[in-house]
């Protein structure tokens, strides 16, 4: 395994930006910048929360399953943030470039007043039981 991880909290974004209470709205925007970044989804789930109040905001928490990984987004129009998370595997290809357009597309999208990013290199490649280097 060898792969790429980005996170990114997202700190004060428009309350009442659409994509941070509706899930089909958070969803078209995920897989839109999921393709234009050239990675591949193969499934996705969003589901958005009932408000603690009627009529408050609500959150969405959405997944993408990439062939090469996944995309995590989650959703806090209360609080005005946003979690997001990206992770690519490099096994065949390098998705570097590819997660970090992802990421960078999603952020501007949300429109966050602050951004704590973090990146972080996962594992290494081994060769297959049994081959040598194993």
């Amino acid at each position: 395994m060898h792969g790429l991880h980005l996170t990114a909290d997202l700190h004060g974004c428009p309350s009442d930006h659409a994509a941070m209470s509706d899930a089909a709205l958070l969803r078209a925007l995920c897989l839109r910048e999921v393709e234009a970044a050239g990675l591949h989804p193969v499934g996705e789930l969003f589901h958005r929360f009932a408000p603690a109040e009627p009529g408050a905001p609500s959150g969405v928490t959405g997944v993408v399953l990439l062939a090469e990984s996944h995309l995590a987004v989650h959703t806090w129009p209360e609080l005005r943030g946003v979690t997001l998370d990206v992770y690519v595997c490099n096994f065949s290809t390098d998705n570097r470039a590819r997660a970090q357009a992802l990421l960078d597309a999603l952020v501007a999208a949300l429109r966050p007043g602050r951004v704590e990013r973090q990146r972080l290199q996962r594992g290494r490649l081994q060769a297959p039981v049994g081959l040598p280097g194993a």
